[in-house]
């Protein structure tokens, strides 16, 4: 952690030189309001790609959205280069997850010269679940992040983005909010579908390699068990394997969900150990097959309905 920090300071410390060795005076604010007028459309930067969903979904046509974190890096780790805070520095939103899945936030947004731009913690107004709740294997992190997993979750941001981009756009309000409901109304009907469905079935239990469904189980009662969850760090001992073996046959698991940024090693040797399927589910941490949030979370929500039937 100590290292990040150094890192950190080091590319914001850098970007605040070059930017006061630069010839060009105009304010942020100034080039914020330039790129809109001459584009006709917001400026959106968000953290990372379930977030950019949310965004595009609600904004569509009326913005252009740039995104930080690269597909296929690991968002906890990830840390602001030099052309992401320059990016910050004229946009007129920035969009972040929160509860803790964008530690470097404060500390860069410290490091932006951009006044008026809009912040927006997406997470906002949404009770969080520990991570000791979720067998989240980060130490240091206090709230589980995976909160765009959630139905509910993604109703809670879809409407602080919504309720930003009109505060930018004002113009545009009715747009922002027609697009919001519609996105709304369809995370309902998702969300209706597969409640009376996993309302039928006795069992509630499944296992994932990646303890990022804590959200998600509570949408719908239902119980995750993350071989991550077990084993914190490195290869698990033939005692922790045994013991996930058991919960696998006493709870008749049939399929080990195997998460896309997560290495499948341990979730196929478990899978093998029980007679189960490793299948592969999405985080939507990264953009995937080309499939939007709707259609990526109807495919998990259906993969893990059928494991439990």
């Amino acid at each position: 952690m100590l290292k990040k920090l150094i890192l950190l300071s080091a590319v914001i410390c850098m970007f605040i030189t070059l930017s006061a060795c630069s010839n060009k005076q105009t304010s942020s604010v100034n080039s914020a309001n330039n790129q809109k007028s001459q584009t006709n459309k917001l400026k959106v930067v968000v953290s990372f790609n379930a977030v950019k969903e949310f965004a595009e979904a609600i904004g569509k046509d009326k913005i252009e959205v740039e995104t930080i974190i690269p597909s296929g890096t690991e968002a906890h780790d990830f840390e602001p280069k030099t052309k992401d805070l320059k990016a910050l520095s004229d946009a007129n939103v920035f969009i972040y997850n929160g509860f803790g899945m964008e530690p470097w936030t404060d500390e860069t947004l410290k490091a932006v010269n951009n006044k008026d731009l809009i912040v927006v913690n997406a997470s906002k107004g949404f009770t969080p679940i520990t991570a000791g709740d979720s067998e989240a294997s980060k130490s240091d992190r206090e709230y589980d992040p995976h909160l765009w997993m959630s139905l509910k979750g993604a109703e809670n941001e879809a409407k602080n983005i919504k309720n930003a981009f009109i505060k930018a756009d004002p113009s545009n309000k009715d747009y922002f909010e027609k697009n919001y409901s519609d996105f709304h109304n369809k995370l309902e009907q998702l969300y209706n579908e597969y409640s009376s469905k996993f309302s039928t079935l006795q069992n509630k239990n499944f296992v994932t390699g990646h303890a990022a469904f804590a959200y998600l189980c509570k949408d719908f009662g239902l119980k995750q068990n993350s071989i991550e969850g077990v084993f914190a760090e490195g290869e698990p001992s033939a005692k922790k394997l045994k013991e996930l073996v058991d919960y696998c046959k006493e709870k008749h698991i049939k399929t080990i969900f195997v998460e896309d940024m997560v290495s499948p090693k341990v979730s196929e040797t478990l899978a093998n150990q029980v007679g189960a399927k490793a299948q592969k589910i999405y985080t939507i941490e990264n953009s995937e097959g080309g499939k939007n949030y709707i259609e990526t979370m109807k495919n998990n929500l259906d993969m893990i309905y059928n494991s439990l039937k």
